[in-house]
């Protein structure tokens, strides 16, 4: 029998990136009942909608992936509705499943919750250990409040709520939509829409000295779906590889992989973000026997592949 036999499992945001790769395990993992909410029958900011979505759905687990997010330009812009709509889901999901009776609250961080200026690798002790980067703090902190509630839920009122930190997602059907994509997703399009239209520069923002870390959507996936399985515990967890790459560097390879060949000029005038990025991955293979499986090479160039086969069917 698999564990999820039987289980009701309403996945917030399953019909997004990671959540059609989480629904999709899931599935795999012998799950036959899953409830995916939209935004315009459940608005998840309301309490009411989560009332209702309990009341509809009646889960033994939810794992909640919905949030409202985007890269440094979309943060910058959007600091206070980052902020609310995402505490808001989470504060409201957790306490209306604490209300019906929920078996297992799987919440999901972000790496933007952690300190500015963090020791490399970032170990989940360190979460409290300084300020996050200032231009997506309000999100990274709203996403943080779902961690001290699942722990004081779990001590006032024996809530299972785990919480786990994935750093930055990447693989195919990403948001390659410009104006609120992260930094994968926007420099493929760049690249390709460079090669498409003959240009012979793109433009990159920052310096590219900072170092960021990557997880292929399907490794996160089977990450969280791994989590909700077998942790139980009050402590958050890395979800990563333990692998950083310089933005320039990664810039030079996305080039390669696009076929682009023109010239790639950083502006400085714009942010680099958090200096650098590079999770501990200890507590999750220890815990629950996770390792990330797809090399980073490897994932770039299913992510090319995916993005160029869809550019070319509009």
């Amino acid at each position: 029998m698999s564990f999820y036999s039987g289980k009701n499992v309403v996945v917030t945001g399953g019909a997004g990136f990671l959540g059609s790769f989480v629904v999709d395990k899931l599935q795999k993992a012998g799950c036959e009942k899953i409830f995916v909410p939209r935004s315009k029958e459940y608005n998840l900011v309301e309490r009411e909608a989560c009332r209702r979505l309990y009341r509809d759905a009646k889960p033994d687990m939810v794992i909640h992936l919905a949030a409202k997010v985007g890269g440094i330009g979309a943060n910058r812009e959007n600091p206070g509705s980052f902020f609310y709509d995402n505490l808001m889901m989470g504060v409201q999901l957790i306490e209306e499943g604490r209300l019906f009776g929920l078996e297992k609250f799987v919440a999901l961080g972000t790496i933007c919750a952690y300190p500015k200026f963090t020791p490399v690798p970032f170990r989940e002790d360190d979460l409290w250990n300084g300020y996050p980067e200032e231009t997506n703090a309000p999100y990274g902190l709203a996403k943080k409040m779902l961690l001290v509630q699942s722990q004081a839920y779990r001590q006032q009122y024996g809530f299972n709520s785990i919480y786990l930190l994935p750093v930055n997602l990447y693989g195919p059907k990403d948001n390659f939509d410009p104006s609120s994509s992260h930094v994968i997703p926007a420099l493929i399009k760049k690249c390709v829409d460079a090669v498409k239209n003959g240009s012979s520069s793109i433009p990159v923002w920052g310096t590219g000295k900072a170092t960021r870390e990557f997880l292929y959507v399907e490794d996160a996936a089977e990450g969280i779906v791994l989590a909700a399985e077998k942790y139980n515990k009050n402590e958050p967890v890395n979800l990563g590889t333990g692998f950083e790459i310089s933005i320039k560097d990664l810039v030079e390879l996305i080039a390669r992989l696009t076929g682009f060949t023109g010239e790639i000029t950083f502006d400085a005038t714009k942010p680099d973000g958090q200096p650098r990025r590079c999770l501990d991955t200890t507590r999750a293979f220890s815990e629950f026997g996770y390792k990330a499986k797809i090399g980073f090479e490897e994932g770039l160039k299913r992510t090319v592949e995916w993005y160029m086969q869809s550019a070319a069917k509009v």
